[in-house]
C-alpha cells in the first residue's frame, strides 16, 4: 500500500470513517474481522514499511 491509501472504513455512530495508511508498506496481517467491534487505539493491521 502507499501512504494515504484507504485501508478500510470504520462505522461509528452511523458515520463512516476511512482508515488511511500512514506510510507505504506491505500489509502482512489483518487483525480484525469484518463487523467486529473494535476499541479506540486497537491495532487493525500488521504491516512492514
Amino acid at each position: 500500500v502507499s501512504a494515504g491509501d484507504t485501508l478500510g472504513i470504520i462505522e461509528a455512530m452511523k458515520i463512516m470513517n476511512p482508515i488511511e495508511a500512514t506510510q507505504s508498506g506491505v500489509i502482512e496481517e489483518i487483525l480484525v474481522k469484518n463487523g467486529e467491534v473494535i476499541q479506540f487505539g486497537q491495532p487493525l493491521f500488521r504491516y512492514r514499511a
